[in-house]
């Protein structure tokens, strides 16, 4: 009998285990499309499955229709704009911890698998379809999928790319860290912090989470709660006065996120600080 033993090197696991499958969509336009140019912390594969339209990327438009295949990096601005008479039909992919060095330093490219469609649609698909029916392990196996796609995309002799690590911190993240710190005493919301940084709501606190630990909101509160303590500590406010220059729209809520947070009330704290000091 013989026998054929193909190890894998450390450095293959590694680099598979980098990449993170983060969704898997399928969309059809239907007169509803948003079409708004928005960004991402993570990078976007497209596979256009019918119709035709337009892809904008960072203020340039290019040409898209069936067989199409859009791969786009983190923090790179784009949308999708169908044609009416012929709607378009994608499947997406979001992958984390990677982005693609193309030919000529560009953080985007569109080709044609016109020749590949059965090989590269077919991971999409089986991806799609493990998602859809929800079948044991569906998750592991739509990671493993991927893995198989990457490599099938590098393998295309008629363009270069090679899989790089993605940025940690991502320029929106920090803008919106910023703001909030600049700004924290003004009403801010999600949707507001969202188009701010021109990026998906539910994206944007997923990579604002991953980057600091904690949500935009929960960083806000955070903020307003350790101004609250410099104005007890050094101020002769009442409480309210304090929760309103602080940024808390009502005492009643500043009570409730100074106890959570800090583990007694603020007019605890305040007089534990005036006691220290006078000791």
């Amino acid at each position: 009998m013989g026998t054929s033993i193909y190890p894998l090197t450390q450095e293959a696991a590694a680099e598979a285990s980098q990449n993170k499958l983060l969704y898997i969509t399928h969309s059809r336009y239907e007169n509803d499309w948003p079409s708004q140019p928005h960004i991402h912390p993570f990078a976007e594969l497209f596979y256009v499955k019918d119709g035709c339209g337009s892809f904008l990327i960072e203020e340039e438009e290019y040409s898209i229709e069936k067989d199409d295949f859009v791969i786009v990096n983190a923090g790179i601005s784009h949308t999708e704009v169908s044609s009416a008479s012929m709607p378009l039909e994608y499947v997406t992919i979001g992958i984390e911890g990677l982005s693609f060095s193309f030919e000529g330093n560009k953080d985007y490219i569109i080709f044609s698998c016109k020749n590949e469609q059965k090989d590269l649609f077919f991971y999409m698909s089986a991806m799609l379809n493990e998602m859809e029916e929800k079948n044991r392990d569906c998750e592991v196996v739509c990671q493993n999928l991927l893995e198989v796609l990457i490599i099938k995309l590098i393998r295309r002799t008629n363009f270069a790319f090679e899989v790089a690590p993605t940025v940690q911190i991502n320029k929106e993240c920090v803008k919106i860290k910023r703001y909030i710190e600049a700004n924290y005493t003004q009403d801010i919301t999600l949707d507001f912090l969202a188009e701010l940084s021109h990026l998906n709501k539910y994206y944007m606190v997923h990579a604002f989470t991953l980057h600091y630990g904690c949500s935009p909101i929960r960083y806000l509160c955070q903020t307003r709660i350790k101004a609250s303590k410099e104005l007890l500590a050094n101020t002769n406010y009442s409480i309210t006065e304090v929760a309103h220059y602080s940024g808390f729209s009502s005492q009643s809520y500043f009570a409730q996120c100074f106890l959570k947070s800090c583990g007694q009330t603020a007019s605890a704290y305040r007089k534990s600080r005036k006691k220290g000091d006078a000791l």
